[in-house]
């Protein structure tokens, strides 16, 4: 699996699947062999060949377009009783807004994120286009979902009519409960992309306020991405080679989680998270999560206040004050911080979203 997106699809759809639901999934052909198989009692249908979904760093719209026009046949001869279009790459949506309005059945649209004014940033002022498309794409359906409040309000901003409900995305509490803390501990962790969205420059910038207070202070950046050399050379640049470490990639989930309930604090600086899940999964793995207070931040919405986190400004003082805050607060928050995730249990979402369907029909 890719990401959040693949996550939820695979998650919830095999529950759904041992509810006793027929359950078909549309994508891109990302296997060998036959263009339907089924896995884990989901039917699997690839609507055309797998290609790379980036170049040059940026979404490919030829990519977005092939998978657009070669999804609506496979769909008008699905049967299905509801349709699920997940929002990215908008083309699929006005393919599965075709084919729900010709075979008479209910569309639904799960929003993950609201790109808005991010599309200038990404595509320049080329991005007015993709900021139109994502607007048409907001009014194909009466019936959409957000991941997260974030994506909620930011729906409402492209004139969707509210209150838009919110099924959040989950996590396997039962997994991350049987993995055992890594035998490295550390103070800090991060988890994620090295891109430039995720504002690691400014954790690092925390970190040396941070280390004043903590002066054997430990700290993980787990992950890669093409912001990485800069990053590795700021740490140099301002003292903490030897405080700091970049993993890289991690070889498997649980060594993720294992490294998160070794650690004290988990810091998300990011200013673009359509949910936030790392940040999830560090709660479950009982440590506060740090994270910034910005629209664009869905994360935030997870944090309650002196409870399980921390929201600041995207500032390197703040979010020191914060991390420095759960450091001394110790370890006892653990299990008040891991109690605030139970909602977010795969099967309770699975549920939701089964309720929704049907609400539908």
């Amino acid at each position: 699996m890719k990401g959040g997106v693949e996550k939820r699809i695979h998650e919830v759809s095999v529950r759904l699947a041992d509810r006793g639901h027929e359950v078909h999934v549309y994508g891109m052909r990302s296997w060998d062999g036959p263009a339907t198989i089924e896995r884990d009692g989901v039917t699997l249908h690839g609507v055309c060949p797998g290609e790379a979904l980036y170049a040059d760093g940026r979404r490919t719209v030829p990519q977005a377009l092939r998978f657009g026009s070669s999804v609506l046949r496979p769909l008008l001869a699905s049967g299905a009783d509801v349709v699920d279009c997940q929002n990215f790459p908008y083309f699929s949506c006005f393919s599965a807004k075709a084919a729900s309005a010709l075979r008479g059945v209910p569309l639904t649209v799960t929003w993950h994120e609201v790109w808005g004014d991010y599309w200038y940033d990404y595509l320049g002022r080329r991005g007015v286009f993709g900021k139109a498309v994502e607007r048409l794409a907001a009014g194909l359906t009466e019936h959409p979902v957000a991941v997260s409040p974030s994506t909620a309000r930011a729906l409402a901003g492209l004139g969707v009519p509210g209150p838009v409900p919110v099924i959040p995305n989950g996590i396997d509490l039962a997994r991350i409960a049987a993995v055992a803390p890594a035998r490295e501990g550390s103070d800090v962790i991060f988890a994620g992309r090295l891109i430039r969205e995720k504002n690691v420059d400014v954790l690092l910038r925390a970190l040396v306020q941070v280390r004043e207070g903590v002066p054997d202070l430990r700290a993980l950046i787990v992950g890669d991405g093409p912001e990485r050399p800069a990053l590795e050379a700021l740490a140099r640049d301002l003292g903490l080679a030897g405080a700091v470490a970049f993993t890289g990639f991690l070889p498997d989930y649980d060594s993720v989680i294992a490294a998160m309930k070794a650690s004290r604090v988990f810091v998300l600086p990011s200013t673009r998270e359509g949910f936030g899940i790392a940040a999830l999964e560090a709660m479950a793995c009982g440590i506060p999560v740090v994270t910034t207070d910005h629209p664009g931040n869905a994360a935030g919405d997870l944090v309650v206040e002196g409870v399980n986190g921390f929201c600041c400004e995207l500032s390197a003082g703040e979010m020191g004050e914060g991390i420095l805050l759960w450091l001394n607060k110790g370890p006892e928050n653990r299990d008040l911080i891991t109690g605030t995730t139970r909602a977010f249990d795969w099967d309770k979402v699975t549920v939701q979203v089964e309720k929704y369907y049907s609400n539908l029909l």
